[in-house]
């Protein structure tokens, strides 16, 4: 014991000797001592030489002779320590808020200073830099243990931290050694190449297995298609399943006059003798003189509509129009798209007693005129492929035209006494037909350039002329050089851009010629003279766009004022309006209470101010003085 005890304190009387030696040196160098604040339990000092670079010269850093004479004792004493109980007295600490406040102390200059440094060996080093601060450091409480050495050594470049972010460090760093130590890396990888070498076993229906001794499953007799006695009957042939045609044609020749709607036959006998009576009658007086659009607006002015000159004549949509000549009764005629056609005698009360409808058709009536040799002959014309004459005086339906083969789209009288027609066709050929040959069958067909042909309208003086409507063109022939291998317009009207609904010549004397078209826009072309081309003379803003449930727009000429042309319209008030040839609107029909519906059919007398619309449900309103 007595041996250990004298070892013990020998080590401390050496290190108290260890420690004069730095004392003598520290005051020896002139250096000024700045306490600072504990890390980690542990008093640091900081020693800082005055140095200026101005005066800097290479010698100066070098130690003198007795200093290492000094160095060179110690050197003796620090071999008695063991490797374990000292590895380090004085370590080089480097902090960039010490240089700030160094710098700023000494007036811009940058300081400098040697770091003594003394380990096992006693080496010397000796560092010097024109930036840099060189610092001593003499680090107390050596004595501590390893751990404390190890701790204050991994953080010698955070001494500015506090003791709470040093701390901080060295639980972050343990944490990542430790989840480093986990090798979670490693073992997701093994997972996920086991995953895939993993293969999705295949799940496999189980088969029911068939029942080797089981009886069979019982069925019927009327399956097994045997009797009550066990003896199998024959088996049933299969019928053939017959489609059934929704609209089929009707029979071939003429047709009664029978109304749908009516009971009373003496009623309506008495109708067909006072119609035949009043057609013999109308005038057949053709001079027409054209009013001034002054005296012509104030009689549309006079024009009133009212509960009694409203009635649904037929079930469906109305597609065409025409007004009885007769100057002394009123008759409207309405061709549906069931195929029917309605007749409203306006002069009958109660009006519903007027309405009489027939079914000449089994398709939609697109085209409807009175006879103008004959006003007792009302002539309609079908999708059906079927044109009809009904005569009032027979009360026949007789069969004009019929082509079984093909759709009719609309006609026109080629002659006066109305013997010869011109039938559009909707496959775009044209028919000529006359009605003094016997037959139904046309006298010659003829294959135009137009896909389609909507409308057929023939020139009111030069009759040879008609004008077509086709899909986006309108087309003038003459027919006396018509070919039925294919026959080339005289004119064509290219200016269109979208469908055209129809097209028509003036009444009066053809200068003009109207068309409606998909664009939203009425066009008027100067026709005066049809040997050339046709001018465009004024474009009309209208809205013709009607939608799937109604009656496309048809703009058609006032028989009695052939500048002006009537057209229905989608604004409200629901109304039917009146244009001049120059664009300006002239009149609209309205009525708050008895037109609330889209006329998109209309038609106004020859000589009377009367005008007729019809809308989408087969109701017509009458506008009358």
């Amino acid at each position: 014991m007595s041996g250990l005890c004298a070892a013990a304190e020998e080590k401390a009387g050496s290190r108290q000797r260890l420690q004069v030696k730095v004392n003598e040196y520290k005051e020896n160098q002139n250096v000024s001592y700045v306490s600072l604040r504990p890390v980690l339990e542990k008093t640091v000092k900081v020693c800082l030489v005055p140095f200026s670079l101005s005066d800097y010269k290479p010698d100066q850093l070098k130690l003198s002779k007795s200093l290492l004479d000094k160095n060179s004792n110690n050197e003796v004493i620090c071999k008695k320590y063991k490797e374990p109980e000292i590895k380090k007295s004085f370590r080089k600490i480097l902090t960039p808020r010490m240089k700030a406040t160094t710098s700023s102390k000494t007036e811009s200059t940058l300081q400098k200073s040697s770091l003594h440094v003394h380990t096992e060996n006693n080496k010397q080093q000796h560092m010097s830099t024109s930036d840099t601060a060189i610092l001593s450091v003499d680090m107390e409480g050596s004595q501590d243990g390893d751990s404390d050495e190890d701790t204050t050594s991994g953080l010698d470049g955070f001494s500015e931290l506090s003791p709470y972010e040093r701390k901080r460090l060295k639980n972050i760093a343990e944490n990542a050694n430790f989840f480093a130590s986990l090798q979670l890396s490693e073992s997701a990888a093994r997972l996920r190449e086991m995953v895939k070498k993993r293969q999705p076993s295949e799940s496999k229906r189980k088969k029911p297995r068939k029942r080797e001794n089981g009886t069979e499953l019982r069925r019927s007799m009327r399956l097994l298609n045997v009797d009550p006695s066990g003896v199998s009957l024959p088996e049933t042939p299969i019928q053939p399943t017959v489609v059934v045609d929704e609209n089929p044609l009707l029979p071939p020749g003429p047709l009664e006059m029978t109304p749908e709607n009516q009971n009373n036959n003496e009623l309506f006998k008495g109708f067909l003798q006072t119609w035949a009576e009043v057609s013999k009658t109308s005038s057949k007086n053709t001079e027409k003189e054209l009013s001034s659009i002054k005296s012509y607006k104030a009689k549309l002015d006079g024009m009133v509509i009212s509960e009694d000159t409203v009635c649904k004549v037929t079930k469906g949509s109305i597609f065409s129009m025409a007004l009885h000549p007769s100057e002394s009764r009123t008759l409207v005629a309405a061709g549906a798209k069931s195929g029917q056609v309605g007749l409203w005698d306006l002069t009958h009360r109660p009006k519903e007693d007027g309405v009489y409808v027939f079914q000449p058709h089994s398709q939609p009536v697109s085209c409807l005129y009175f006879s103008p040799a004959n006003p007792a002959h009302i002539l309609s014309l079908s999708y059906d492929g079927t044109l009809r004459c009904g005569d009032f005086s027979k009360a026949v339906f007789e069969e004009v035209y019929r082509n079984e083969r093909s759709s009719f789209s609309s006609f026109d009288f080629l002659a006066d006494d109305a013997s010869t027609l011109i039938v559009g066709h909707w496959d775009g050929s044209m028919s000529l037909v006359d009605r003094r040959t016997p037959g139904t069958s046309y006298e010659k067909l003829i294959n135009s350039s137009l896909g389609k042909i909507r409308t057929v309208h023939v020139h009111p003086l030069h009759r040879q002329y008609f004008i077509t409507a086709g899909l986006r063109d309108v087309h003038i022939y003459d027919a006396r050089h018509l070919n039925p291998k294919g026959s080339q317009p005289l004119i064509s009207l290219t200016e269109h851009t979208k469908s055209i609904a129809s097209a028509y010549f003036s009444p009066l004397t053809g200068n003009r010629v109207v068309t409606t078209c998909a664009d939203c826009k009425l066009r008027i072309f100067d026709s005066s003279c049809v040997s050339s081309q046709i001018p465009l003379l004024t474009t009309i803003r209208h809205n013709t766009i009607t939608g799937r449930w109604l009656a496309r727009f048809q703009a058609v000429w006032d028989p009695k004022q052939e500048d002006c042309v009537i057209v229905g319209s989608m604004a409200h008030p629901r109304q039917v309006e009146i244009f001049h040839e120059t664009g300006k609107r002239v009149h609209s029909f309205l009525s708050g209470e008895c037109l609330v519906s889209v006329c998109s059919i209309n038609a106004m007398h020859p000589t009377q101010y009367i005008l007729a619309g019809g809308n989408s449900s087969g109701k017509i309103h009458v506008f009358m003085n």
